[in-house]
């Protein structure tokens, strides 16, 4: 994706089934959980880059003994940076004489990360001023361990001021900010209620008290306490969580919009929000990694039992598409397939812009995470010219006309060539995130691999998704025509971004948009204006009904214009500028019939189409319409509804 976006956070979690004895002595450490945790989340690095966390559980620890555990980090390699910290602690403490690294017993005791529950978070900061208090996993502390909650997660609440307002309505003190206090508050919440009811049961019974917490541990219901907690919540979610007295849940909103994934063998039962990572670490084959399913909390209690709930009613599954054209490793093999098939897709459209000129057609990729929709598109077309001379030879030889100068232009001057063209500079683009107000620098992020295109050849070049349209305008474009193309044809394998998310991604701005920039630039040529202004009053009127009767008013700003009139525009406005070149450009979208198609079982298409899963999503698409038409900033989503 050219225009760089903060997504969806990335989980990690490992539940050792053995004594850390049994690592020690088939593996040679008693750190194989905490390395296995480390090299889930470097498998997952793609997914958060701006903060890192991590946190464990010990079971059965003596009185007296810490037995959860906590670090957070938002120093630049975060990530390594957290884990080397750790090692070095544990090897100084060797060398001190604190602890016999041969020994599981004082491992456990003496190392905060040598215990059974091993949790890692990986974020992008898309909320509020990001530090390291907003890194993932938050704690909630008790000197009762059943009481004591640690909570992480891939999530993004729609209604987060709304939970804000349960809080203080039951005269709780939030700080406001992020949607990850209100989950940790809530669930906390009802675990309280819950152990708060078991103990005075117990109490009352005239159970002695030493024998209290394990009876509550035995007998707190985490699917329940769950659903209570999930019942207020709108948005998309996979979630893992682990109390004190050692048991864990992993649960996935409703609709599946997150995704996360679940291994369980006789060593281990391990989570993460991709697959691959966990076949990976594991050496585990595709069909041992399950999909957690939509609406449903894994439960492993303190004592290794298993077990799967539904905390919700059965609902559409509506996974989000970008994990499929962007955001996950494409080495998964179903995405690997699916990434290839999106690129294949295009073929009809890019071979109608260039008008069937193979021999005068150069096609590349832009960036390198476009590179496996890039050999779909290849395939696509070799197909395509393989079809178009086997019936070229056919007609010709009804005809009796098939020569070797015939032959020769059909099959080998006239096939579609691929080419390295463009190179991203990652530390420059590093330089440039960092920085604000150089624009000037933008131009720079790419380099071109010069003599490769002919002056007067065309180029195509795949993206995976054209979002804001400013680094192609003004890096790419600008880079590309310096080969001097007599056209550039820019194909992307998402649909047109036309509308806001609010489940996790950083694309929330409505007036950001090139698809919706597009479309207001149209309605205004043609005097429109009005137009635009009626959509803002009818916007106001649809954030006084009940949140479940409301609908998307944005979707009429795209009515009057086909997919292709808007794509024409998006060309116009994306036009190099300051320079002498003289080509044509044209953008090229996946249409959403072939985006379905690509995909295999459902996907979420909302950001398309406008078809939100929750009654939150249309809240906010209302709600980013009137903050552009009012020249306001900002996530329509951190504010009431």
């Amino acid at each position: 994706m050219s225009d760089f976006l903060k997504h969806e956070c990335g989980i990690a979690a490992v539940r050792l089934r053995k004594p850390l004895a049994y690592y020690k002595d088939r593996y040679g450490t008693c750190l194989w959980g905490f390395n296995k945790l480390f090299l889930l989340m470097e498998k997952q690095h793609n997914r958060g880059q701006d903060g890192t966390g991590i946190g464990c559980v010990k079971l059965d620890m003596p009185l007296g003994q810490p037995y959860i555990h906590r670090r957070r980090g938002i120093e630049k390699d975060a990530l390594a940076e957290i884990f080397r910290k750790e090692i070095k602690g544990f090897y100084k403490m060797k060398r001190k004489g604190r602890l016999d690294s041969s020994d599981p017993i004082s491992v456990k005791s003496n190392f905060d990360f040598g215990g059974e529950i091993l949790m890692g978070h990986l974020r992008y900061g898309t909320s509020g001023d990001f530090d390291e208090g907003g890194c993932h996993p938050y704690l909630r502390r008790s000197n009762w361990p059943t009481r004591t909650l640690m909570v992480l997660g891939n999530f993004n609440m729609t209604n987060a001021a709304e939970l804000n307002q349960v809080l203080i309505n039951r005269g709780q003190h939030p700080v406001f900010g992020t949607d990850t206090q209100t989950v940790l508050e809530e669930i906390g919440y009802h675990l309280d209620e819950a152990h708060t009811a078991l103990y005075h049961e117990l109490r009352d019974s005239g159970m002695p008290g030493a024998e209290i917490p394990n009876e509550i541990s035995a007998r707190l219901d985490l699917p329940k306490l769950v659903s209570d907690s999930a019942d207020a919540w709108d948005g998309g979610y996979a979630i893992c969580g682990a109390i004190g007295n050692g048991d864990m849940f992993v649960m996935r909103d409703p609709r599946g919009i997150r995704p996360c994934h679940m291994l369980i063998n006789d060593e281990v039962i391990a989570f993460a929000s991709e697959r691959v990572p966990l076949m990976t670490v594991f050496e585990a084959e595709a069909d041992e990694v399950q999909a957690i399913e939509p609406g449903k909390v894994v439960t492993i209690k303190a004592n290794g039992g298993i077990s799967t709930t539904s905390f919700s009613e059965p609902r559409p599954c509506t996974p989000c598409s970008f994990e499929k054209i962007y955001f996950s490793r494409g080495n998964d093999p179903q995405i690997y397939k699916e990434r290839k098939a999106m690129g294949a897709a295009l073929v009809p459209q890019v071979v109608k812009a260039i008008d069937h000129a193979f021999d005068k057609t150069v096609f590349s990729y832009i960036p390198n995470t476009a590179e496996i929709g890039y050999l779909g598109l290849m395939d696509g077309l070799r197909e395509y010219r393989r079809e178009m001379v086997r019936d070229a030879i056919l007609e010709a030889s009804k005809k009796g006309e098939v020569s070797e100068d015939m032959l020769d232009d059909l099959i080998m001057r006239n096939w579609p060539t691929g080419e390295k063209i463009a190179h991203k500079d990652i530390k420059m683009r590093t330089f440039i995130s960092q920085e604000k107000g150089r624009d000037q620098l933008v131009s720079h992020v790419y380099d071109i691999s010069y003599g490769v295109i002919n002056p007067g050849d065309n180029l195509v070049a795949l993206d995976d998704s054209i979002v804001r349209g400013t680094t192609l305008k003004k890096s790419i474009l600008k880079i590309l025509a310096r080969t001097h193309p007599a056209k550039i044809v820019v194909c992307s394998t998402a649909p047109q971004i036309r509308y806001p998310d609010c489940y996790g991604i950083d694309m929330s701005e409505l007036g950001k948009f090139i698809a919706f920039q597009a479309a207001v630039a149209l309605h205004r040529k043609a005097g429109r204006q009005s137009l635009l202004d009626q959509i803002y009053d009818v916007c106001r009127g649809e954030l006084e009904k009940p949140i479940e009767e409301r609908r998307n008013c944005v979707q009429r700003v795209y009515e009057d214009f086909s997919a292709e009139e808007i794509s024409a525009e998006i060309s116009r406005m994306v036009y190099p500028e300051d320079t002498d070149w003289a080509g044509e450009v044209e953008v090229i979208y996946q249409t959403i019939e072939n985006l379905h198609d690509s995909i295999e079982g459902e996907c979420g298409d909302w950001y398309f189409t406008g078809n939100y899963p929750t009654s939150g999503g249309y809240s906010m698409v209302n709600l980013a319409y009137i903050r552009w038409y009012e020249g306001v900033g900002g996530r329509s989503y951190d504010l009431p509804l």
